[in-house]
């Protein structure tokens, strides 16, 4: 009987798939691409396009024109998830998507690399990057998820963690690796190499393919989330006094997908404060990269002496985060549960807006210190991105999983995808102000420090709504289950 029992224990031990392994290391070799390009994209594109000849008088406004360059690449790159993700869904189910466009993602990064000195070459590279992100980015996270069941959805939480984590051990390598190669031999070389690894990242996820989980396409119905919005939308008319608005929907839906659809946008109530945080993150592979070349930059660590490039110092980021994405899942998280402070996310992601606009607070200080003629030491920065970092295990981390698992099944890639959009929004708010600076315009004004307290007035604003609206937000769980299962709706705060 103590055999039996044993036996009986070890069945029901919950098991991680052998599939994640494969999207592990292909998400840590795509990740080493985007983000090892990414690391010189600010630089070089004022080197070699908008301030060949270094000329002071032009540095502002080439700077502008690199950042609102940037931000719109970032933008379209996080925007076109949401494409991907409604395809994935209705037509080709996750795995081809993903399988087929990383090949037009490595045909993006050859054109960076053969284009290094041809500014529309250059830009239908970023295009087809672009579009290789757009239709992979909601699709690979989505598919963690669906490689889960009721034995084992315990263990999602933690290969969340490690999904992330496989995404910072790749950008670490290659913010440290890519900026070294471009300054030693060139462009061609440095956005060559992440090609090399986007080619790789494709050629693991194909390696892995009899070991999926592959969720089927559910086509084109009529209960979806798209077409029951837009039916009450066009319905609104129909609506009864008291009745909530979706609810108009019920009469040519199914109900219980229309509650689904309700689920939604109650997680989109939280999403919205997310582009403010994205607006401010994203900043720091390009405004803070540009304000790298301004600081003082020698390292001396007791025996080791040496000056860090400036697209290195963004590696302090993923660094950190290879830190902090254990010591919070571990040992923060678990503290604060245990001394009665439950870590909601409601609450995480409250105090990572918080943490984002403190971590401002430092750079425009810094910005201060540069403004006046100084070169303060690289080292503020670096604290800089500690607090920027911490606020990312909260915010990102944090609204990776809640996409998944506040989502109804049939909806998980499209809900990844909107969680994504929130990016694509921060950034697209960045490129109309550097635009904007660039264009002599309104914002031009917001010079120097001044531009970074404009982020922080805006994200102060936001925390203070966040505070007001968030306490009175519900969520409903839906984990690899039926729509149709009972679940509880119960108070995130």
């Amino acid at each position: 009987m103590t055999n039996n029992t044993l036996t009986a224990g070890t069945a029901t031990k919950p098991k991680y798939p052998r599939s994640i392994f494969y999207i592990i290391g292909n998400e840590a070799a795509e990740r080493f691409s985007f983000y090892g390009m990414r690391s010189i994209l600010a630089t070089f594109l004022v080197a070699q396009f908008f301030n060949p000849t270094n000329n002071p008088a032009l540095q502002t406004v080439a700077e502008a024109r690199s950042n609102q360059s940037t931000h719109f690449f970032v933008t379209l790159a996080y925007t076109l998830p949401f494409v991907g993700a409604l395809v994935a869904d209705w037509f080709t189910g996750k795995y081809k998507i993903i399988l087929y466009i990383s090949i037009v993602y490595c045909f993006g990064h050859l054109c960076l690399a053969v284009f290094d000195d041809n500014l529309s070459g250059f830009t239908t590279g970023l295009v087809l990057i672009a579009i290789g992100a757009g239709g992979i980015k909601s699709c690979v996270s989505a598919n963690v998820g669906d490689q889960f069941d009721k034995t084992n959805q315990s263990l999602l939480s933690k290969v969340y963690g490690w999904f992330y984590f496989s995404i910072n051990a790749g950008s670490t390598i290659s913010t440290v690796l890519i900026p070294w190669v471009y300054e030693v031999y060139g462009p061609k070389w440095a956005f060559g190499i992440p090609g090399i690894l986007m080619a790789l990242a494709t050629i693991i996820f194909f390696a892995g393919r009899k070991a999926y989980i592959k969720v089927p396409p559910g086509g084109i119905n009529k209960n979806n989330f798209v077409f029951i919005s837009l039916y009450a939308l066009f319905n609104i008319g129909k609506k009864k006094k008291g009745q909530p608005l979706l609810d108009v929907a019920k009469t040519n839906f199914d109900p219980e997908k229309v509650e689904g659809v309700k689920a939604v946008y109650r997680v989109m109530a939280v999403f919205a404060f997310a582009p403010i945080f994205w607006a401010m993150w994203d900043q720091n592979l390009s405004e803070w990269v540009l304000q790298a070349e301004k600081l003082n930059r020698h390292i001396n660590l007791y025996f080791f002496e040496f000056t860090i490039l400036p697209g290195q110092v963004q590696t302090a980021n993923p660094i950190l985060l290879l830190t902090f994405i254990p010591l919070f899942t571990y040992f923060i998280y678990p503290f604060f549960d245990k001394i009665g402070i439950k870590t909601t996310p409601l609450r995480r992601i409250g105090a990572g807006l918080v943490l984002t606009a403190l971590s401002f607070v430092i750079i425009a200080f810094i910005q201060s210190r540069i403004d006046a003629g100084g070169h303060p030491s690289v080292w503020w920065q670096f604290f800089a991105y500690a607090v920027l970092s911490a606020a990312e295990v909260l915010v990102s981390i944090t609204g990776l999983e809640y996409a998944y698992t506040q989502a109804p099944k049939s909806m998980k890639s499209t809900m990844t995808a909107i969680w994504l959009l929130t990016v694509a929004a921060g950034n697209l708010f960045d490129a109309l102000v550097n635009g904007n600076i660039s264009d002599g315009g309104y914002f031009s004004k917001f010079a120097g420090a001044d531009f970074y307290w404009l982020f922080i007035g805006i994200c102060t604003a936001f925390i203070v709504l966040y505070l007001f609206i968030s306490p009175r937000l519900k969520e409903r769980n839906y984990i690899v289950e039926p729509d149709n299962e009972a679940v509880a709706v119960t108070d995130n705060l």
